[in-house]
């Protein structure tokens, strides 16, 4: 059970479906079927192939014991949080509780639990967001990044969280054991913290653990991906424009340190890797080997996940997504990868309803 510490007295604040398209689990007709140049994760190491759901296990561990291994093993996951409430405000239709937990083993961070008031559905679903600060998705920062808020406003209990201070730093990820000795890819530690977060959410009483998902944009989306692509109790999740593969793209910075690229400072030059500032540190070694994150993506199998897709991820992405499509089909499942294509980098109304909708389908069902 979570232990919750009230810090502060509860302070008054005033403020004052659409259902996802079939379309959005359909690849486009010249993308049908086009698994680009991607190595199928349905194939084993020694060659052979899974051709049943029941052989997936077996090559889903060869896929996760890979990746554990380059990016490093995490330390235990914190299943058992001890949450500080620090302040406590009512907003429209739900309560804002400022909180402080354990997201490293040896590190706190901030953020905020959004609980409404009278949920659609008890116990209700929750969604973790992730941004380089929590208060953006509580509707305090950049415009249609206000996911937490959204969220809670539909039934949804949401925790935002982010990098506050390492985003003020300019090295925006989490380093551990310590900057100079890192042992696991900040990537994947921000993905652990994911995972500690939504023990925060499973262990709140009002909260069904089975439902929980994960959002976040760009930075987030990078975030959110590698969160429940490598924890599978994530039941769901949507990725907003990370760049969704290892591309040049100057957007889809895989390579900078704090993503993948991590090596002792002074760091490389930021900027796409030429001849002059070469890539360093462990995304060098993995387009050596020829691996991309549709191995990851593949770990999903067979929860869903959408891709909202801007300019870093347009629609050709499709064929990275056809390998999970491919790995579903052994579940007998058509409907459990989504992308929906707008054509900027940021989110706008309509393709945050699509995501909104889709947490709606598939937690509040």
């Amino acid at each position: 059970m979570m232990r919750f510490h009230i810090i502060a007295a509860v302070v008054t604040f005033s403020a004052g479906h659409l259902l996802s398209q079939e379309s959005i689990y359909q690849p486009p007709p010249n993308f049908a079927g086009d698994g680009g140049d991607y190595r199928s994760p349905l194939l084993f190491k020694d060659g052979s192939r899974v051709k049943t759901s029941e052989q997936w296990p077996e090559r889903r561990k060869e896929i996760l014991e890979t990746w554990t291994g380059l990016l490093g093993e995490w330390p235990e996951v914190i299943t058992d949080p001890e949450v500080e409430i620090l302040a406590s405000e009512n907003r429209e239709g739900f309560t804002q509780h400022t909180v402080r937990f354990l997201w490293t083993p040896d590190e706190k961070t901030t953020g905020y639990l959004l609980v409404p008031d009278k949920p659609i559905k008890k116990p209700m679903p929750g969604v973790v967001t992730v941004y380089y600060e929590p208060e953006t998705a509580i509707g305090l920062g950049k415009e249609e990044r206000d996911f937490a808020y959204k969220l809670a406003r539909r039934g949804f209990a949401a925790l935002s969280i982010g990098t506050t201070d390492a985003t003020e730093t300019k090295t925006y990820s989490l380093y551990w054991p310590s900057m100079e000795d890192v042992r696991v890819q900040p990537l994947s530690m921000l993905g652990y913290a994911a995972a500690n977060a939504y023990h925060v959410l499973a262990n709140h009483p009002e909260v069904d653990a089975a439902r929980i998902g994960i959002v976040g944009h760009s930075f987030g989306g990078k975030w959110a991906m590698f969160g429940s692509c490598l924890y599978d109790k994530f039941a769901c999740a949507a990725w907003s424009d990370p760049g969704i593969v290892l591309d040049t793209r100057p957007g889809v910075n895989y390579w900078e340190p704090w993503y993948l690229g991590w090596h002792p400072k002074p760091w490389r030059k930021r900027g796409v890797p030429t001849e002059e500032n070469p890539a360093r540190g462990l995304y060098l070694k993995l387009v050596s080997e020829g691996r991309d994150l549709h191995e990851l993506h593949a770990l999903m199998a067979p929860r869903p996940y959408l891709v909202s897709a801007g300019s870093e991820d347009p629609p050709h992405r499709w064929q990275a997504l056809h390998h999970s499509i491919e790995v579903n089909k052994l579940f007998g499942f058509n409907d459990r990868v989504a992308m929906h294509n707008r054509p900027d980098h940021s989110p706008n109304p309509a393709s945050n309803e699509v995501i909104y909708s889709f947490f709606e389908e598939w937690l509040m069902e």
